[in-house]
């Protein structure tokens, strides 16, 4: 048997199974007991858009029910340790353990009972591999270039490592096989928990829902989004953090109580074969990246911060820090050009006339706006060219993967000779160059290879968005300035 015939069984069985438990994507499950799914959903593979996940399988409202998933169903530390003892009395003797820490050994404990676990239909459709920060080599991670997100990546495995350390002792209580109490398996546990749980209101670390984690991410639409001030940069009102609100969360789902169950909905109007999507919240790229071990080429949540003077911070108290940046399309917040327009006076003529201008998100002179641009814009342009690759490199770099990671698309000897000394280094690292130097594309990647350079195209594809954000603000405050520089009588020309 093929392996795609084996996981379309397996998957069939998955769905049989949870049917058996009482997920249903029908109001009446008693329906359909071969299958969870075939009312309003059914698995399919979106290649080109996070690949397997959910379709819809008739038209669906936005607001309607399209899959319920009782409580027993869900995976949680309660549902775990209440069908095994000897799980229950060791977890209880460990309270200085975090709840996400107890959920990564329940899940590794549950993996190590092999066929004999009841959770063992969904756990063998887990992906065996994720791409989150946590997990990246060093040269994934200085391949994202900004100080910021070696940083966070940085952060995030140390954490990782210290929580493993923290657990150790409770999996050997357990006698969990070497492999299971690896580092390793750690990752993984933690990596499943971190972007495949939903919230639930009785446990900080969320649950893990069979079917339910098989929709991908939507991010939050601009019309769920509130003005982030009263006036943006350009006079427009802008898109700021979003408030969500009951309504706003039921369109997704969440547990109900009455129902005692976890209910999610469609968060808009879907035809029949669309891809049903699930928003799990408002994230940047590197978040979703730290999170969930993917981005989005077009996220309007996305945002680069720029180094700011120390006391320019003083005059932003109006201000969050976290609110002083740049929107992916390379726009300025408005709380960022709102405190640049005020640094930049001279404080002898900071009067309430001109507080009031910037606290409206005014202009407060054609002079002023020209000040701004221009150092914003210079800003951006230093900090481009402090960085090791430009904006042409990348976009070559990130081309040349994708050929070496596609078997259907060719490449030419004359393309591995001109190749960055990033690509030979990767090669390097893999013991490729010399093979597809001489041999062209014709070699087969180990999995680990392979697994690699998917995370080393995520640090490139990271680090080409922010310098496309970057290059975009230099381009609109050069715009700017030359609309304010061309008007005669200095006003402000929109």
């Amino acid at each position: 048997m093929g392996s795609m015939e084996l996981e379309h069984q397996t998957m069939e069985t998955f769905l049989r199974w949870a049917a058996d438990i009482g997920i249903s994507d029908s109001i009446d499950s008693s329906r359909f007991r071969d299958s969870c799914l075939g009312h309003s959903l059914s698995v399919a593979d979106f290649s080109l858009a996070g690949g397997r996940g959910l379709g819809a399988a008739r038209e669906l409202r936005k607001g309607e029910l399209v899959l319920k998933v009782p409580r027993n169903a869900l995976m949680t530390t309660e549902s775990i340790v209440a069908k095994d003892q000897k799980l229950n009395d060791a977890v209880h003797l460990h309270g200085s353990l975090s709840s996400t820490q107890i959920l990564s050994v329940c899940l590794l404990y549950e993996m190590s009972k092999g066929k004999k676990s009841f959770w063992y239909p969904y756990l063998v459709h887990l992906p065996r591999d994720y791409d989150l920060l946590a997990t990246f080599g060093e040269l994934e991670k200085q391949a994202l270039q900004v100080e910021d997100a070696v940083w966070v990546t940085e952060k995030a495995t140390a954490k990782c490592q210290s929580e493993w350390k923290e657990a150790v002792t409770l999996m050997k209580e357990l006698d969990l096989k070497p492999k299971f109490q690896s580092f390793q398996a750690w990752l993984w546990a933690s990596a499943t928990i971190s972007s495949r749980t939903l919230h639930i209101p009785w446990d900080s670390a969320g649950c893990l829902c069979p079917v339910g984690d098989l929709f991908n991410y939507d991010a939050p639409g601009d019309d769920s989004n509130n003005s982030e001030g009263p006036e943006s940069a350009n006079n427009e009102k802008e898109a700021g953090p979003v408030v969500e609100t009951q309504a706003e969360r039921l369109t997704d789902g969440g547990f109900e109580e009455d129902a005692n169950a976890y209910c999610l909905y469609a968060r808009r109007n879907y035809q029949q074969g669309e891809q049903v999507l699930l928003c799990y919240g408002t994230y940047t790229n590197l978040e979703l990246l730290e999170h969930y071990g993917f981005m989005l080429e077009e996220n309007s949540n996305d945002r680069v911060f720029i180094p700011l003077e120390t006391s320019l911070y003083s005059l932003a108290s109006s201000w969050p820090k976290d609110s002083l940046y740049i929107h992916q399309d390379g726009k300025p917040s408005f709380a960022l050009v709102s405190t640049l327009r005020l640094w930049l006076i001279p404080q002898s003529q900071r009067d309430k006339s001109v507080m009031r201008l910037v606290y409206a998100g005014s202009q407060i002179s054609a002079k002023n706006e020209i000040l701004v641009m221009k150092w914003m814009s210079e800003i951006c342009g230093s900090v481009l060219r402090d960085l090791p690759t430009s904006v042409s490199e990348d976009t070559l770099l990130l081309h040349n993967i994708d050929k070496l990671q596609d078997p259907e698309l060719p490449l030419e000897q004359k393309e591995t000779e001109a190749f960055g000394s990033e690509m030979r280094a990767f090669l390097d690292v893999n013991r490729l160059w010399d093979v597809i130097r001489f041999s062209g594309k014709d070699v087969e990647f180990s999995r680990r290879t392979f697994r690699m350079m998917s995370k080393w195209r995520l640090s490139v594809q990271w680090r080409l968005s922010y310098k496309r954000t970057l290059a975009d603000c230099i381009s609109y405050c050069n715009e700017k300035m030359n609309n304010l520089l061309s008007t005669r009588d200095g006003r402000f020309v929109t």
